[in-house]
């Protein structure tokens, strides 16, 4: 029986479909897919302007280290939030919806551990999802000309540079690897550990932020370990989004990349910050849908705000900014 021609080119486009989903993506605008209201509160000579947040209101006067022979050179207490770095969230490996949807390269794929996917079933690989996670330094103040060189509050870094691929990373695609850098895990494995999260959850719907005591906790995202890209547990790619990140984040502290830059210890200068502070960093969704609103922190419930921001095809893929607080002595 001979096959209609429309037939046999359908047969020939599905055969030659790629094997990872689609990659989608915007360049982001910055007057219209970043919310500046989230750069308050800020903190200024011991005063705090346009909002409350939990924390300590930084010191009117301070006081930092400096070369002889000043010894010690005083200056103005400062805090800020500050857009530092881009997170992505993606399932096709390599794929950058903050480049437009740009893929940066291709792996090959052996067992199609990493690709994202979703699902649940009986083969432990099928349940729950998998993300892969990119970490890119994109310091937006620094872009717009807003920074003053030679200020310990406003630091000069290299923009557009992808400072981690978890493609590249062995441990993110298993749980017994990811267990290594984190060997903590294995006493937050319980019921008590798990219903001690509720309170970070209920803490973090009420103030934006979770507990810093309860650093395995992500809220209503669920667990923070293992540290790696599969979440058990999957009720929206919103939600799952979120707590990778979380992941991502609390992983880069643990090998140094990422510093304490919020703490009135660190006001002189950035120091290491094995275990992360939730109340240093809060997420704004960029793309696939900006929100122009409000930046989230780590374990508020994505009930709250996940609406409208997933979507079949065009939406399954996710770009966050990430905002950094900075508490600094100005001088």
């Amino acid at each position: 029986m001979n096959c209609p021609r429309w037939l046999s080119s359908m047969l020939v486009a599905v055969i030659l479909m790629p094997a990872y989903p689609l990659c989608t993506g915007k360049i982001p605008d910055p007057v219209s897919d970043i919310c500046w209201d989230c750069f308050f509160p800020i903190d200024m000579g011991g005063a705090r302007v346009g909002g409350n947040e939990p924390g300590p209101v930084t010191p009117a006067v301070c006081a930092c280290p400096a070369p002889p022979p000043v010894f010690i050179r005083p200056g103005i207490g400062m805090s800020y939030w500050s857009p530092d770095r881009v997170a992505e969230v993606v399932r096709t490996p390599l794929c950058s919806p903050t480049l437009g949807g740009m893929v940066l390269g291709q792996l090959p794929v052996s067992d199609g551990d990493d690709v994202g996917r979703q699902g649940s079933g009986g083969n432990r690989k099928s349940q729950g999802v998998f993300y892969q996670v990119h970490w890119l330094q994109m310091p937006w103040l620094q872009a717009l000309g807003l920074v003053t060189p030679g200020s310990l509050c406003l630091k000069q870094e290299a923009a557009d540079n992808y400072v981690w691929l978890s493609e590249f990373d062995p441990l993110w695609d298993d749980d017994q690897l990811a267990f290594a850098l984190a060997p903590e895990a294995v006493l937050f494995a319980n019921v008590a550990a798990n219903a001690a999260c509720t309170a970070d959850t209920l803490a973090a719907a009420a103030t934006n932020f979770g507990l810093d005591s309860l650093f395995w906790c992500s809220g209503g995202q669920g667990a923070v370990y293992p540290l790696s890209g599969h979440k058990q547990y999957h009720t929206g790619g919103v939600d799952s989004a979120m707590n990778l990140v979380h992941r991502m984040t609390f992983k880069l502290h643990r090998m140094g990349m990422l510093l304490d830059t919020s703490t009135l210890a660190a006001m002189c200068q950035d120091l290491p910050q094995p275990l992360m502070r939730k109340g240093q960093y809060k997420v704004q969704f960029m793309f696939p849908v900006p929100d122009l609103v409000q930046a989230h922190g780590f374990g508020v419930p994505s009930s709250l705000f996940e609406m409208g921001k997933e979507f079949p095809v065009q939406g399954e893929d996710w770009s966050m900014l990430i905002w950094r607080r900075h508490t600094c002595c100005a001088f």
